[in-house]
């Protein structure tokens, strides 16, 4: 009998490099560090490439360096050119100025990016809203141009502001969100504005948002509110709105408004987003009074983190994490306090990575 030669294949395997991605962490302030680290656990146990970096910022920095945004920090933003941000406190009527809005100025984050959608039941029963803010992040009333004018001895009789927006950076903005409309498959933008009023500063961002959408003619239905009908309109039917554009100030009232029917800032995420630079944070603020208690809900900055990775052109992880929370909110009913229920924060956050593993089960 003839035994056939054995064959032997040698199969090549291909390696593949896995990119990472570094990122700014900024820690913040009040529940800002536990927020962060139960976020870290989410996106750890997700196996995302990410390679962190972490820095004090807010009071806490302040009171140890001097400066609410160390040097080093900014630093580190201008090498990663992508941050997720905890909140920070802002003093109130004196102090330091803004953090948040002296990063948006430092690497000109000139789109404010507020998506909000049904994650629970809303009492009002707005069970379907879907709809993003796209604000202009760094001119309006918010540039800060102020002082007083004294009076009869008075030094602070009449304070006085001026609001500063642009040609170009109204162009900007509006290309901005005509653009993130298409890409993103909206139907509609709505323009909002006070130019029956304000009809130089706002009169200006209408005109040029509106020339810009002649563009888009045919691909999105393009309309405009005077703001204060927008805020009604808003709470009668937030679904007739698809992709809400508008400026700084405006935009920052409003979209505070469409957490509230959502259910609250804990449950909406935002975006800070420059030519080369993005920034994704939690909108809400520091709770001092329950800091360290272990009850803080980490949500706000787990969605910014899946707008992190929907830039980042992770869409599936995006959307794995998004499902992963509607699950635990939803189906299994774990909540933390601010939501009506009563899981801790560590205890939310292990259900919602029970989700993602079960999910890749």
């Amino acid at each position: 009998m003839t035994v056939a030669p054995v064959t032997t294949t040698i199969i090549k395997k291909e390696v593949t490099t896995i990119k990472t991605t570094p990122v700014t962490l900024i820690e913040g302030d009040g529940i800002g560090p536990e927020i962060l680290d139960a976020t870290l656990d989410v996106l750890n146990a997700m196996d995302t490439s990410f390679v962190w970096h972490r820095f004090k910022a807010g009071m806490r920095a302040y009171e140890e360096t001097g400066d609410a945004l160390p040097g080093e920090m900014l630093d580190n933003i201008r090498q990663t050119r992508l941050a997720l941000k905890a909140p920070l406190t802002t003093p109130v009527g004196s102090g330091f100025r803004s953090a948040t809005v002296r990063l948006r100025e430092e690497f000109v984050l000139f789109a404010n990016v507020r998506p909000a959608r049904t994650y629970i039941h809303s009492p009002r029963n707005y069970d379907n809203i879907d709809l993003v803010l796209i604000r202009e992040n760094t001119e309006g009333l918010y540039v800060g141009v102020e002082h007083y004018i004294p009076i009869d001895g008075d030094p602070k009789a009449v304070a006085e502001a001026s609001g500063i927006i642009t040609r170009s950076g109204c162009r900007r903005i509006a290309e901005f969100a005509f653009d993130y409309a298409v890409r993103n498959h909206r139907k509609k933008i709505t323009i909002v504005h006070k130019a029956n009023i304000l009809k130089a500063l706002t009169g200006l961002f209408l005109e040029t948002a509106l020339e810009v959408g002649r563009k888009y003619e045919g691909r999105l239905e393009i309309e405009d509110r005077i703001v204060d009908n927008c805020a009604m309109q808003l709470v009668i039917n937030p679904n007739q709105f698809d992709v809400i554009l508008t400026t700084n100030m405006f935009g920052d009232i409003l979209s505070d408004e469409i957490a509230g029917l959502i259910g609250g800032l804990g449950l909406a995420p935002g975006g800070n987003i420059g030519r080369d630079t993005a920034i994704f944070e939690a909108i809400h603020g520091t709770a001092q009074d329950i800091a360290g208690k272990g009850i803080a809900n980490p949500t706000s900055l787990l969605l910014a983190s899946a707008m992190m990775l929907d830039h980042i052109r992770e869409p599936e992880l995006a959307t794995r994490l998004r499902n992963a929370i509607r699950a635990v909110l939803v189906e299994d009913h774990i909540r933390t306090i601010d939501l009506g229920g009563d899981a801790s924060t560590s205890t939310y956050t292990a259900a919602i990575i029970r989700r993602l593993q079960s999910d890749c089960a």
